[in-house]
Formats: C-alpha cells, structure tokens, sequence
C-alpha cells in the first residue's frame, strides 16, 4: 500500500491517518468540517490536498448511520481500488450498502476494537491500535486484493486481525462495548445529584466504573441507533438480574432467618456468576488471564514519583504488568498498585523497601 484516503478525521481516522504516514504511505484526508480536517493535517495525519488518481484503500471512518453512503459515494467516483469501513456496527450498513447498489467486491466492513473517552483529532494517536483486536467481516464476494489491503492496513497500525461473520459482530460489540457504555453512564448518573460528602468518598471502584461514562453522548447515541436491538436483549437481561438482587437484598433485611439465608444466597450466587465471567476476560495481548501480585507503594503528589518507582523497579529486574493509582481523599497523596508475577512480587517489595518506598502487599489480580 502506497496511497490511501481517510473519509472522516476523528479519533479513530485520524489515529489509522497518523499510523499509516508514520509507514510510509501517502494519506489523502477528507472532512465535511474543514477545521477538523485541517487540525488532522497539522498533527502530521496526512495532506489536504485531493489524490490526483485512484488511491490503493479508502478508509471510511464516519458515524454508522452514514458508511452505506460514504462507500457507495467514494465506490461511484472510483475514489479507490478497496474501501474499507472502521464503524463500531457491520450488518447495517453493509445490507444498506447493498440495497443501494454498492460493490460488495470491492469493499469490506471492520471495526477496530479501541478508542478513547475524548473524541476528535486532538485526542488521536499513532499507537491507539496498538495490540488490539480488529474485527474484519468478509463476505463470499470480497475480493482477494480488497482482503489483503485491509490486512496491510490492520498490520501498519500495530494491530490483530479477527474474522467475524457481521451479524454475530453486532451481538459481540453489544455484550462487551455497548451495554457497558450504558451501564457505566447509569452508575454515573447516580452521582449527579448525590450529596457532596458522598461524592467526596469517591474511590478506585468507581472511577474504574464510570470511567467511560465521560464518552460523547453524541457519538453514543449514533452508535446506539446502529445497533439498539442487540442491546436492549442483554438490558433486559441485565435488568432481570438486578430485579432478583433487589429481591435478595430485600430479603436480608428480614427478621427471618430463613428468608436471609435465601437472601444471602442469591447475593452471593450473582457475585461468583460475576466472578466466572471476570475469570474469561483475556489477559494481557489477549492471552488467557494470568493471576498477578499486587504491591501497594504510598507516594506523595510530586512530580517524577512515578518515574522514580517504575525506575526502581527496573532497577530491580521487575516488569510491572499493570499499575493503578488510587488516591487519598483530600490529602496530596495516593497509593499506586503494581500487578507484577507473583514470583517477582518478594523481590520487588524488597528492593523497593531497601529504596525508601512505603510498601503495602496485598493479593490481587
């Protein structure tokens, strides 16, 4: 791949436009909000000018509602020998794309599995693909060369190709991307009119809960109208599962001890059904889960205290494999949390210790 057109800057287009210039290639960017396309070149993405011919790939990174006419637009000018859709919905738009006399050949519909809260071309990066699935959905009529385009293209930007029929996609993304989205904006929405001491209490847990709901409500509700009917299945779901808990918990405020037993029990079956399915959360780079070691290190709120441990711990022969930072309710000061081998966890707190580093061990994951 030589030559290639990014239809939409946003995070996601603008992060393939800055991969695929870092390789090489020469990326020809198109916005229908010039200042948007403008900043994308300005970081580097690629050029505004328009092609002078047809590129190698079209990449059309735009809402759901809109890819159908964003390919059979680019597919009626010749804009490219293969097009290539990035949205976060396939069976749409590929059946609208059908219905509007698209060429299935040339085209094939994916979904790179990573983003960002922040959305536009300011928050893209080169890297943001980095190791992450990217689903590709081929039909019987996708051609060859349009395969092999897009599998250049997953591999320029660093991440793993998987295929996918479109439809059981749309089932997948609404299980692990779509309903958590709403989950977590349910959770936060909790707190817009809760009490300023309870919100002051505020720990890991819930930051690691909302954190997405920070995301562009605009942005959610394209993706939402794409895909609304897989996700108000697993609602529903979800929604029976809160109503035998309310029960459960309900039971446990009586006086009868039989009646908390039964409370206690569907409580605690509901916490191991979530431990179970935690359990089958791939690791990390997508291999099976590993059980890790966690080490607690207090620091205070100066600058180059992270350096500092992550520094110590290479010293140390140590490789953090994941690391939280909690911190302290009104003090400037926090706990960080090293994942690292359970093997490597005595050396570690070893080294550190002798360093000066206050150490909390605790188990974890």
């Amino acid at each position: 791949m030589r030559t290639a057109l990014v239809t939409g800057t946003g995070l996601i287009g603008t992060s393939i436009a800055l991969a695929l210039t870092a390789r090489g290639v020469r990326v020809h960017l198109e916005d229908r909000d010039p200042d948007q396309r403008r900043t994308a070149a300005a970081l580097g993405a690629g050029t505004e000018e328009p092609p002078g011919g047809p590129v190698d790939l079209a990449v059309v990174a735009v809402p759901p509602a809109h890819i159908a006419g964003a390919v059979a637009a680019l597919q009626r000018r010749g804009a490219a020998r293969a097009y290539v859709d990035v949205g976060s919905v396939k069976g749409g738009p590929r059946r609208e794309l059908t219905g509007a006399g698209g060429d299935l050949r040339s085209y094939l519909g994916t979904h790179p599995m990573s983003g960002r809260e922040r959305s536009g071309p300011l928050a893209a990066t080169a890297d943001l693909f980095e190791g992450k699935p990217w689903v590709l959905t081929p039909t019987p009529e996708t051609d060859t060369e349009v395969l092999n385009l897009v599998l250049e293209l997953v591999a320029h930007c660093g991440a793993v190709p998987v295929v996918m029929d479109a439809d059981a996609h749309d089932r997948a993304v609404a299980l692990v991307s779509h309903t958590p989205q709403l989950l977590s904006s349910l959770v936060a929405a909790r707190l817009e009119s809760a009490d300023e001491a309870a919100v002051r209490l505020c720990g890991q847990g819930i930051r690691d809960v909302t954190r997405i709901a920070a995301s562009d409500p605009r942005m959610w509700i394209e993706i939402l109208s794409a895909n609304p009917g897989p996700v108000a299945d697993i609602l529903s779901e979800v929604a029976a599962d809160l109503d035998e808990t309310v029960r459960s918990l309900r039971a446990l405020e009586s006086a009868d001890d039989a009646k908390r037993g039964s409370g206690a029990a569907g409580i605690e079956a509901v916490l191991r059904r979530g431990n179970a399915g935690r359990e089958r959360v791939p690791g990390k780079h997508g291999a099976a889960p590993a059980a890790y070691e966690t080490v607690g290190v207090l620091i205070t709120d100066r600058p180059g205290e992270l350096a500092r441990i992550f520094a110590d711990a290479g010293r140390a022969g140590v490789n953090i494999e994941d690391v939280r930072i909690e911190h302290a309710t009104g003090q400037q000061a926090g706990l960080v949390q090293l994942m690292v081998e359970p093997g490597a966890a005595p050396v570690l707190v070893a080294s550190l210790r002798e360093r000066g580093w206050s150490i909390r061990q605790q188990p974890g994951r």
